[in-house]
């Protein structure tokens, strides 16, 4: 019998259409997800389910009595929202989409670094508001990234990327990560490594964070790390809110302690610190990392090819459960 699938949200119609012609495949016409009750249904009813960091799979979720689903194919690069450990025990295999995103999401950290640098958040809502009087030579002076030292706090696909692109900006490259670059991959970027997340953080112009959610990384950037950052310093932030404690960073900002910091992932999705809204010097994105045709549609066909690879009993290529 060709096996049940279960999108939780709208992909690309490529993917939509590629994943109909394969598998018996209900898709989520509203984009809504299923919520907790959808879920539970979801595992009972389906073969597999095609994930996405808005469905918390959890290891009741995953241990619930009468389970069918045997896969699930995560859209998107980390799977912080769903227990690895929990499903690994129980059976159920939990791929997800490691190379797809990289481009896109290297690409928005630039651009938050330009924006919060150069004030453009701050600049386009003032001219929004009817409150520009025009040019003059000391109006809104922001800081150029020529020259500027970028420090990368993991150092994994999307940070190397961010690293190349940063180089051809005139940015030097250091780092911080848990094991250290091969001597090609720190010749090739001109990248070298901090001894500590501390030595970098007092050293950096520009802090930008590429590890992964979960209790490891737990606002690793807290009230105390803020405080050793330069005063001319910007944090920028595309991995995982959990990342950075919210409150804080709002204190820092407000008091002027560190320049600005632009942000694309939150801690309580949707929902954001209130305290961040309101900062003129907090560049605010609506998780748009990997939000291009390209980059989502790869993701995508990704997610699909370890489904295929599942079904017809081969090792998925990008399993991690």
């Amino acid at each position: 019998m060709t096996p049940s699938v279960l999108v939780t949200r709208r992909l690309p119609e490529a993917v939509e259409d590629r994943l109909c012609r394969l598998f018996r495949t209900v898709l989520t016409p509203n984009d809504e997800p299923p919520g907790r009750t959808g879920l539970e249904a979801a595992m009972r009813e389906h073969d597999a389910l095609v994930s996405t960091i808005t469905d918390r799979i959890d290891a009741e979720l995953i241990a619930i009595s009468g389970r069918r689903v045997r896969i699930i194919a995560n859209f998107g690069a980390g799977t912080d929202h769903i227990d690895v450990d929990a499903a690994r025990k129980a059976g159920i295999v939990v791929t997800n989409t490691p190379d797809a995103l990289t481009e896109a999401t290297a690409e928005l950290t630039i651009l938050l670094m330009l924006m919060a640098g150069r004030r453009a958040g701050e600049g386009e809502r003032i001219l929004r508001a009817g409150a520009w009087k025009g040019w003059g030579p000391t109006h809104m002076m922001g800081q150029g990234l020529s020259g500027r030292a970028l420090g990368l706090v993991g150092f994994g696909r999307i940070a190397r990327s961010t690293a190349a692109k940063a180089r051809g900006l005139g940015m030097t490259v250091r780092y911080f990560s848990r094991s250290r670059a091969p001597a090609e991959v720190e010749d090739q970027l001109q990248a070298t490594p901090a001894e500590s997340l501390e030595d970098l953080a007092a050293v950096a112009d520009i802090v930008s964070l590429h590890v992964p959610g979960g209790p490891a990384t737990y606002h690793l950037v807290d009230r105390q790390l803020l405080s050793m950052m330069k005063p001319t310093a910007i944090l920028v932030n595309t991995a995982r809110g959990s990342v950075v404690d919210e409150a804080a960073l709002a204190e820092a900002l407000a008091e002027g302690s560190i320049a600005a910091a632009g942000l694309d992932v939150y801690e309580r999705e949707p929902e954001i610190e209130p305290a961040l809204l309101s900062l003129p010097n907090a560049v605010l994105l609506p998780h748009l990392g990997s939000a291009t045709i390209e980059a989502r549609t790869a993701m995508g066909m990704q997610a699909v090819d370890n489904l295929e690879d599942h079904f017809a009993g081969r090792e998925p290529r990008n399993r991690v459960a």
